[in-house]
């Protein structure tokens, strides 16, 4: 970790626990949430970043799902698509994510938990939970969004297979604007490429 705040590095050592629990209810999602957070925090430090905003990133990337650890099981782990009302459910891990973050009340907890609530809001304010737009999104929260959706795609599930890293590119890019913020995926378009967590690469 680069040098931040100390009360946002207390912050980080105190909600590790979050990802171990996590990881004991869903493993999938404990090690998605690893890689969303490498990639994130490539994207944050070609964007300029302080360092207390970046490592604000990397906590809300590592725990933008911890609030899935509220949504039943047959929901989260049924293995194929979700009808309009289990959708409406899985939904809502944003704001359970958020409420459990800011239940840390330690100092920065509030901004990774805002983070949090927005990383499925989409460029044109089509996204949850909020329906927020353009630049009214936290840049983390739309640096999230790209790092997620990326690697949703690059690995199997139980209710879809992965993807090659040129057709997970092709639909980011026809997404770009729609979902995603288009200069923050000129910016990972060109990490991807080198990245450990490019699809394909063992």
């Amino acid at each position: 970790m680069e040098q931040a705040d100390p009360a946002v590095n207390a912050l980080y050592t105190y909600t590790k626990a979050l990802s171990v629990a996590l990881g004991y209810r869903d493993r999938l999602t404990q090690l998605h949430s690893e890689r969303v957070q490498v990639l994130s925090a490539a994207i944050g430090t070609a964007c300029g970043l302080s360092s207390s905003e970046l490592l604000a990133l990397r906590i809300a990337a590592s725990f933008h799902d911890i609030g899935k650890i509220g949504i039943p099981d047959h929901i989260l782990l049924k293995p194929t698509q979700f009808d309009d009302a289990e959708w409406e459910v899985m939904k809502t891990h944003t704001e359970i994510g958020e409420k459990i973050m800011a239940a840390t009340a330690l100092e920065g907890a509030d901004h990774a938990a805002r983070i949090i609530r927005h990383h499925h809001e989409h460029y044109d304010g089509s996204g949850y939970p909020d329906g927020l737009a353009g630049t009214g999104i936290p840049i983390c929260a739309r640096i999230i969004s790209i790092a997620d959706s990326y690697d949703a795609m690059a690995v199997t599930r139980s209710y879809h297979h992965a993807r090659a890293h040129p057709e997970i590119m092709a639909i980011l890019h026809q997404e770009t604007g729609e979902k995603h913020d288009p200069a923050l995926m000129q910016i990972f378009s060109e990490h991807i490429e080198t990245s450990e967590f490019r699809a394909g690469r063992s």
